[in-house]
Parts: C-alpha cells; sequence; structure tokens
C-alpha cells in the first residue's frame, strides 16, 4: 500500500512539471490562468505552448446604427480559432507566415447590442445587404459582409485577438513568428490579407446602390446576369461553361422566416469559378472588395470578396441553371456557408464588385 501511495505521489509531481502555467491572458472581465500541455497529456493539439497577450486598442462603432460609441470589452466572453496564416507575395503568390490558436472577442458578440438603421430601409428592410469597414490607424480597411457574421453554419470565427499562440510542429519545432499587435483574425480565409493589426473603427454600412424593388414578383425570370465592377459592366454571363465541373451540394435547406423549405440536393457550378475571370484574385480585392447578388425583383445580398474567392472550409456559393422561362430563373444562387437560406437569391440578374476606400 505504501509503494502504491509513493508512486501516485510521484505521478502528482511529474504532472505539476509538465502542465506548466501560461501566461495570464489580457481578459479585462475575468483573467484566466491556463495549464500549458507541453508533454501531450491531453488530446488538445493547441495548448502545448505559452500564450502570449496582446493588447487591444478602443474600438469605435458607428455608421448605420442607433447607439454608436465605444467597445465594452469587459462585458465580451473570449473565443479562440486556429489558423494557417498566409499572405500573397509580390508575385500573387501564397507565402505562409505560420500557424496559431487566437484568443478574442468575436465580431458577432461586439456588434450583437448596436440597433440597426439602415440608410435604404425604406428601399430594402432585409438584413443581408449590410456590411462592415473595419480600419486601423495606419488607414488600411478591410470588409466583411453581415451575412459571413450572422449567418454563418459556423459562429464565432471572425475576432478581435487579444492572445496568440503558436502551432508548433511536434517533429520541426519551428517557433512561428509572434504578431506583436492586436489584430483582426478571419478564421475561414485562405488568404489572411484580410487580419491586419490593432483595429480602432468599424463602420456599419448598407450597400451603397440602388436597385428597383418589385416585391412578390410572379412569375420572375432574368434570362442573363449583367457583371458590374465599380459601377462599369464587366460583361454578362447568359450561359454555363461545360468546361467548369458540375458540383452537388446536399443540404437542409432552412429560412430564418420560413423555416423548411427542403432537403433536396442542389447541383451547380461554384460562383466563383464563373467569375474568377471578371474578379481577379488580388490583395485590394480581398482586403477591401464587397459584392453584392441582386435578383430580378431587386431582392438582393451583399457578400465580401474574400467571403466567396477565399474560403479555406470548401463551404462555397453555387450557381443553379434551372429551365428555360423557369419561374426564378434562369440563374439562382446557393450559399452552401449559411446556415439559413437567405441570401437564396432566385433570378439573378447583376452582380456587383466595389472596393472600399
Amino acid at each position: 500500500m505504501k509503494s502504491l501511495y509513493l508512486f501516485f505521489l510521484i505521478y502528482l509531481c511529474l504532472s505539476s512539471c509538465t502542465m506548466a502555467p501560461k501566461k495570464v491572458m489580457e481578459n479585462e472581465k475575468t483573467p484566466v490562468t491556463q495549464s500549458i500541455d507541453s508533454s501531450d497529456m491531453t488530446n488538445n493539439f493547441y495548448d502545448n505552448v505559452e500564450t502570449y497577450p496582446l493588447q487591444v486598442k478602443e474600438l469605435y462603432i458607428d455608421g448605420e446604427i442607433a447607439n454608436p460609441g465605444k467597445v465594452d470589452f469587459k462585458s465580451l466572453p473570449i473565443h479562440s480559432v486556429i489558423v494557417k496564416e498566409t499572405l500573397l507575395d509580390s508575385t500573387g503568390a501564397d507565402r505562409f507566415v505560420g500557424a496559431y490558436r487566437y484568443d478574442g472577442y468575436s465580431l458577432f458578440d461586439i456588434l450583437d447590442k448596436k440597433i440597426l438603421r439602415k440608410a435604404n430601409s425604406s428601399e430594402f428592410k432585409p438584413i443581408i445587404d449590410l456590411y462592415i469597414e473595419i480600419e486601423n490607424g495606419k488607414g488600411e480597411k478591410v470588409v466583411f459582409s453581415w451575412g459571413e457574421i450572422y449567418y454563418p453554419n459556423n459562429l464565432h470565427k471572425i475576432l478581435i485577438a487579444n492572445g496568440v499562440s503558436r502551432i508548433v510542429p511536434s517533429k520541426t519545432k519551428e517557433l512561428w513568428p509572434l504578431s506583436l499587435e492586436s489584430k483582426i483574425v478571419a478564421a475561414s480565409d485562405l488568404v489572411t490579407e484580410r487580419n491586419i493589426t490593432s483595429p480602432i473603427r468599424i463602420t456599419v454600412k448598407s450597400y451603397p446602390h440602388s436597385f428597383n424593388v418589385h416585391q412578390g414578383m410572379a412569375p420572375m425570370y432574368s434570362s442573363g446576369i449583367n457583371i458590374f465592377s465599380s459601377s462599369r459592366q464587366a460583361g454578362k454571363i447568359e450561359v454555363l461553361s461545360e468546361k467548369l465541373p458540375n458540383t452537388t451540394f446536399n443540404t437542409i435547406f432552412y429560412g430564418r422566416g420560413k423555416g423548411i423549405h427542403s432537403t433536396t440536393p442542389f447541383n451547380g457550378i461554384l460562383l466563383k469559378d464563373l467569375l474568377l475571370k471578371n474578379y481577379p484574385l488580388n490583395r485590394e480585392n480581398l482586403k477591401s472588395g464587397i459584392m453584392c447578388i441582386v435578383g430580378k425583383d431587386g431582392y438582393r445580398c451583399a457578400v465580401s470578396y474574400s467571403e466567396l474567392f477565399n474560403r479555406n472550409d470548401q463551404q462555397e456559393f453555387m450557381v443553379i441553371k434551372t429551365g428555360d422561362k423557369e419561374d426564378g430563373g434562369l440563374f439562382r444562387i446557393f450559399a452552401a456557408s449559411d446556415f439559413f437560406s437567405d441570401r437564396a437569391i432566385k433570378s439573378v440578374s447583376e452582380i456587383h464588385l466595389d472596393i472600399v476606400k
């Protein structure tokens, strides 16, 4: 019995040595001391090294809201995301930076109690044409659609980081460079150009163009999609190229208002494959490109360029071709990333891309 007791004491001693405390996170609400699992005693790969605090700057929210003001970070919970940060180099190729776990405050929570006051509500009441601009003291700006904050299947994936931890390869032991500043972290982005440092302002906006709204239009049909870039027509889509591969998405098609619509699979082509020739992938588009997909009846939604062209989760936007003259045709959009069906636009007649300056 004594030998068993002695073994137990030795085990506790060894455990306390391997589970060393991390630095206290700069969580103004409740400072929490976490453990470093340096010997892989748990199944969590993302807590093996020290977490470093990042100072969050004062953040102000304004725009199309009734209650602008500073963000009270003390009232917000902490979320964590894991990312493989990659940027574009001077040639446009991907340049890997490092793999990290970021802790911080989600845009979902930061914007949650802001009362929307849409500038275009008399023309279009739905909130799905809203987007936000985020800027820092260096003059950099990035955009996110309201839909990618509040509609995705996986919430709280866009953070303002207040802590960072490396995800260190077990064999190479490479120590990736650490950020010295807080930053926006968009965990669903493949190329992480939107991860700008030290954000200080969020501005809520509705898409700036006006469209004729014909609520309840039936039957509804558009024979093609006019493509615009910075208000100039850049092309028109009337047929889908046979060279583009077909994809099938199985789905539970569920609306925020009407609930379940169907469980029928969608078959079509990826919208990004259809539009890439008109909207090339570059740093400016990734950071500050905001798009609008418009139906024949004026129903529309905002989509950030990065949300459409730059995903790492394969939850893509799809374009579906219906039968000729079919109600709701000729082209429809399905957003596999969304929990709700609200951004599934019928009879698409226009797609716009604008760059936020």
